[in-house]
């Protein structure tokens, strides 16, 4: 009885050291420094869901099919010089084309014909993006009345004066094309490197802050 008693004792105790290991792992990297001071996941950054998804690879077909398909558009429309109306019309005519002769076909061969869906946008559906639109719109405006919060002013200031210069070097299509694809490399591989990352840039911040006291010493 003794024996089994101590036995039970220490495996408790080390029951006790395996759940207290990982509270103690969880506890320092808590305090390890973050990139902007960032308190979330990644995935929760993103706005997690299907979005935070496909920026972070979860599923390599549908973001690997999601960048393929905004490389094609952006090879389509600036370096084939194709126009938006122009393609949507083309793609239509193909379209009708091929489903006129096909329709027509099926007489010859003793088919039925095809049966072609009637698409509908569902009411609740439609109620949604209006709201999410809605939603976005509202921030947006949020974001110009900033009031006498200077941090926020000067932010957005440098922000749009960053996209004014980004502006005469390239078009919309390519700018958004640049961000689209930093969505989908620099998270990821910013969540697969992170602890090198942050730990570069605390000592970068420390040595930005050391400088900054050297100069505001000297004035």
């Amino acid at each position: 009885m003794a024996n089994s008693c101590i036995k039970d004792s220490s495996s408790s105790d080390s029951d006790n050291e395996k759940t207290s290991e990982p509270s103690a792992a969880d506890a320092v990297k808590a305090k390890i420094y973050r990139l902007f001071g960032r308190e979330k996941a990644v995935h929760l950054i993103l706005g997690g869901g299907k979005p935070a998804d496909v920026f972070l690879w979860s599923n390599n077909k549908v973001s690997a099919a999601t960048l393929g398909g905004a490389t094609a558009t952006w090879v389509l429309f600036e370096l084939l010089d194709y126009r938006l109306l122009t393609v949507a019309c083309h793609t239509l005519i193909v379209s009708l084309a091929i489903t006129f002769l096909y329709s027509n076909a099926t007489h010859f061969m003793n088919k039925s014909p095809p049966n072609i869906p009637v698409v509908s946008i569902p009411e609740d559906v439609a109620a949604n993006i209006a709201l999410s639109l809605r939603y976005q719109i509202n921030r947006g405006f949020a974001a110009f009345a900033l009031g006498r919060d200077l941090k926020k002013f000067l932010a957005v200031i440098a922000g749009l004066w960053v996209l004014s210069i980004l502006g005469n070097c390239c078009n919309f299509l390519t700018l958004f094309y640049i961000a689209f694809v930093m969505l989908h490399t620099v998270p990821v591989l910013y969540e697969k490197y992170e602890d090198q990352v942050d730990a570069f840039a605390e000592k970068t911040q420390a040595e930005f802050k050391k400088h900054y006291a050297v100069v505001t010493a000297k004035t």
